[in-house]
């Protein structure tokens, strides 16, 4: 049984693979995203992560179709007390920004569609610069009070801003940031590494990176000169044209045939391994794809390993 870890400075346990459900109601229909959760909980998976907003980018959506299939899923099957679910507020084409009201009403709309009485991590998903830390953290503070949110969250947020709101939470004893979801893999590691990753230390913050396969390039089905057909492939593909790219799929080629491990799980496991890191996010489109990400709760890199990965992706 894979150990869970302790999220941050909260009381959410969570497993080391955070299971993403940007492809819900997306590339995934409901009955293939029922049997891609039902087979991330039976390898003891608990943890969610959506977004009001997604699949809004797909024609015919509004916005909160993974929410509303995940929330389907869990009374289905009567495990709301056994999974941490995780959503955002910023980017629903109803409910835009991070005015107080708008988190507010934003998180009533969550709520219903995950058919649930409290969102357990409720992130801020794009930081929006003109609105002061004061009114978003007032705000969030009012739904922990209120019961609806247990523990709060940031993605996509300047460390000047994310000290800002540590910093306010402390002063006015308000809900505190207890994560970051941060853009973070072998082949994209400037946002997060350096000063954003040193205060999430500092502070005591936990990180659960998004894009942790780079969009599916370090699965290693991208290759320079290969077509994929896939939702995601023109973002990959553009990591596969590059020398980096190819350094690192060179490294990952042979620590994932040192360990007989799909190329996937040894990139989780790199990003895994790196400091303030508690789980990676990764989707899995079928039932198929989900063994390489489940990987990484087994899989221990060495200390070679770690920094020759670390060097072809520097």
């Amino acid at each position: 049984m894979t150990s869970l870890r302790t999220l941050g400075t909260s009381d959410l346990e969570v497993f080391p693979l955070c299971l993403g459900g940007n492809v819900f109601g997306w590339t995934a229909d409901e009955e293939t995203s029922f049997a891609v959760l039902d087979a991330y909980a039976a390898a003891g998976g608990n943890f969610l992560d959506t977004a009001d907003s997604y699949t809004a980018w797909i024609e015919g959506n509004k916005g909160g179709e993974s929410e509303t299939i995940i929330g389907k899923w869990v009374k289905a099957r009567g495990n709301r007390d056994s999974v941490v679910i995780a959503t955002k507020v910023s980017q629903h084409p109803d409910y835009p920004g991070l005015s107080a009201a708008n988190i507010k009403a934003a998180a009533d709309a969550s709520l219903r569609r995950l058919d649930t009485d409290h969102i357990d991590l409720y992130y801020t998903h794009f930081d929006q610069l003109d609105v002061p830390v004061e009114e978003i953290i007032g705000a969030l503070d009012e739904l922990v009070k209120a019961g609806k949110v247990r523990h709060i969250a940031a993605s996509n947020i300047s460390p000047e801003r994310l000290r800002a709101s540590l910093d306010f939470s402390d002063r006015e004893g308000l809900a505190r940031y207890v994560a970051l979801q941060p853009h973070y893999n072998l082949v994209s590691r400037d946002t997060y590494e350096g000063p954003l990753q040193e205060l999430a230390a500092k502070e005591g913050l936990s990180a659960v990176p998004y894009f942790s396969l780079a969009a599916g390039f370090l699965t290693g089905k991208y290759r320079p000169g290969t077509t994929v057909d896939s939702a995601r492939a023109g973002r990959a593909q553009q990591y596969a044209d590059s020398e980096r790219g190819r350094k690192v799929l060179q490294v990952l080629d042979e620590i994932a045939a040192t360990h007989d491990a799909p190329l996937a799980t040894v990139a989780l496991a790199w990003l895994a391994a790196q400091p303030t890191i508690t789980a990676p996010i990764a989707s899995a489109r079928t039932t198929d794809q989900l063994p390489a990400l489940l990987g990484v709760a087994d899989l221990k890199l060495s200390e070679q390993e770690l920094t020759t990965l670390t060097e072809a992706s520097a």
